[in-house]
């Protein structure tokens, strides 16, 4: 039955149209353990898929359900259906196989699987109708700046602007939408770095994947049941500042680590890089000062810290599937010492 493909390894609830055997590389799954195999139980061929971006199971209706995203927006895979439970241990099962737990006391987890697969779960009655999981996958050979640009990335003189940014070692900070390619841009930007310089990446859930002979990831860890263990980004940003960096990456600011990100920056390390959440350029300083507050930052403390420590914004977009740099700007001080975006042009 298609409900109990789910859990069983061996099946596969997908029809061939969907992930034909000849466009399918094992390069995904090849590093996967075991565990890690028959937790993802008969969504695993889909992993090999090389154009796919995510996975999403959900339940509506009583029955659940399967999306599918190739690079050109969601798709709902027909004739795949789950029973509730059999949703309710995928999400239990890919959590665990992560090193995490979820239970009725815990129902939201977001963990690491193999090679940067990223797992989020979310059990009922948290998500209402049933259990609900994300699967974000990487790319299988994570492309370098080149090729991002011969794909539409940008024009070839805002390419060479940018190369001479990272050359030039400024501080960059990648900003967009929910997947509008911040990690795949930022990872290709951090591979023309001089292989001779050592950059440290420090990530929630490890994501960025670097073509750099010299990085060394750092991942956040969660506390324990008993609420032990937790190793917060702010934490690792500054044992980072201990382990002789020449460039540090924040994967992306989401909280009150944007403070400590702002010292280290407005402390000689420069060439170092971070991404931001925001749906428009001109969204960024507000984005900025809301992460300040949570850091007992208020906005002219910020402003002054931020215009110092950054020294451009790169902004993008995900149009028909394609990564695109739609602008690109200056963080400056208006008059009154609040934060402003200027754009600029190549």
């Amino acid at each position: 039955m298609i409900a109990e493909a789910v859990s069983n390894p061996r099946s596969t609830p997908v029809p061939g149209s969907v992930v034909p055997a000849s466009d399918c590389d094992p390069a995904r799954t090849a590093r996967l353990g075991i565990a890690e195999r028959r937790a993802f139980g008969g969504l695993l061929p889909l992993l090999d898929d090389p154009a796919l971006h995510d996975l999403l199971v959900q339940v509506s209706g009583g029955v659940g359900h399967l999306w599918a995203d190739r690079g050109g927006g969601l798709q709902r895979i027909h004739g795949w259906s789950a029973a509730p439970d059999a949703v309710y241990r995928l999400a239990s099962e890919l959590i665990a196989a992560g090193g995490r737990h979820l239970d009725e006391l815990q129902p939201c987890a977001d963990v690491r699987i193999g090679d940067g697969i990223r797992v989020h779960a979310v059990l009922p009655p948290v998500a209402v109708e049933g259990a609900a999981v994300s699967i974000r996958v990487p790319r299988i050979t994570p492309p370098d700046f080149d090729a991002l640009v011969r794909g539409g990335l940008c024009s070839e003189a805002m390419a060479h602007a940018l190369r001479g940014a990272v050359a030039a070692r400024r501080n960059l900070l990648v900003t967009g939408g929910t997947g509008s390619g911040k990690t795949t841009v930022l990872g290709a930007l951090l591979g023309l770095a001089d292989p001779r310089e050592r950059i440290l990446v420090i990530e929630d859930v490890a994501e960025l994947r670097l073509r750099h002979p010299h990085a060394l990831s750092l991942e956040a860890r969660r506390p324990s049941a008993e609420g032990l263990g937790e190793v917060a980004l702010d934490s690792l940003l500054r044992e980072a500042l201990r382990m002789r960096p020449d460039r540090i990456v924040l994967g992306e600011c989401r909280g009150a680590e944007v403070a400590t990100l702002l010292a280290a920056l407005n402390t000689g390390h420069d060439g170092s890089a971070g991404t931001l959440h925001a749906n428009r350029i001109e969204h960024v300083p507000a984005r900025l000062e809301a992460l300040g507050a949570l850091a007992g930052l208020d906005p002219p403390a910020l402003a002054r810290q931020a215009a110092s420590a950054l020294h451009g914004v790169i902004h993008l977009e995900r149009r028909r599937g394609v990564h695109r740099v739609t602008g690109v700007g200056k963080l400056r001080l208006d008059r009154g010492g609040l934060l402003r975006v200027e754009e600029v042009r190549p």
